[in-house]
C-alpha cells in the first residue's frame, strides 16, 4: 500500500539540523519499535515532511532535507520581544534558577495561548524572550524508513489524528 492523503503511516527515522556552522546536530530518532505514527494528509505534519514521503510503501527507505521555509520558517525578529522582569516574580520573588538564558519556560499570551519561550538575556528591567520555534531557521535533514502503511478508521478521520492503545488516542 502506498502512502496517499488520509492513510495512517509509521515511519522510523533520524532527524538532524544543521547549526550555523553548517555542522549537522542529532535532534532526534524514532525507531521501529517506537515509530512516528500520524494520519497523512491532515496538516499535522510539517508540509516538506509529508511531501517527501507521498508515494512510498512498506519497507522503502527514504533521505532528504526540507529548507527551514518548508518547515518550522525562518527566525522571526517580531517573535524575539522584551517583557518585564516584574511578571517572572512569584511572591515577589524571581528564581534565579529558573530564569537563566538558554532556559525554555512555558508561557502564555494575552489570550491564554499557551507557548514556550527561551530566555534570551535578562537585566534588573526586561527579559529577553525568544518565541520562535527551536528548529526554526534550520535546514531539517531526515533519514528514514517506512514502517506501515494503513487505512485510516472511520473515527481516526472524523477526528482527525490516530487512535491507538486501548482509549483510542
Amino acid at each position: 500500500m502506498k502512502i496517499t492523503t488520509n492513510k495512517v503511516v509509521s515511519v522510523s527515522y533520524q532527524l538532524h539540523a544543521n547549526l550555523p556552522s553548517e555542522e549537522k546536530k542529532h535532534i532526534e530518532t524514532a525507531d521501529a519499535s517506537h515509530p512516528l505514527t500520524f494520519l497523512y494528509g491532515t496538516g499535522g505534519m510539517i508540509p516538506g515532511f509529508e511531501r517527501n514521503l507521498d508515494g512510498l510503501s512498506i519497507g522503502e527507505k527514504f533521505s532528504f532535507s526540507i529548507e527551514a521555509d518548508e518547515a518550522y520558517g525562518t527566525n522571526d525578529p517580531n517573535a524575539i520581544i522584551n517583557l518585564p522582569i516584574d511578571i517572572f516574580k512569584v511572591d515577589n520573588v524571581i528564581d534565579f534558577e529558573v530564569l537563566k538564558a538558554g532556559n525554555v519556560l512555558p508561557m502564555s499570551d494575552h489570550e491564554g495561548n499557551r507557548m514556550n519561550g527561551k530566555v534570551v538575556s535578562f537585566n534588573d528591567a526586561e527579559v529577553i524572550m525568544d518565541f520562535n520555534h527551536p528548529l526554526a531557521g534550520q535546514t531539517l535533514h531526515f533519514s528514514g524508513e517506512i514502517v506501515e502503511v494503513r487505512e485510516a478508521s472511520a473515527d481516526e478521520l472524523a477526528h482527525g489524528h490516530v487512535h491507538t492503545g486501548e482509549h483510542g488516542h
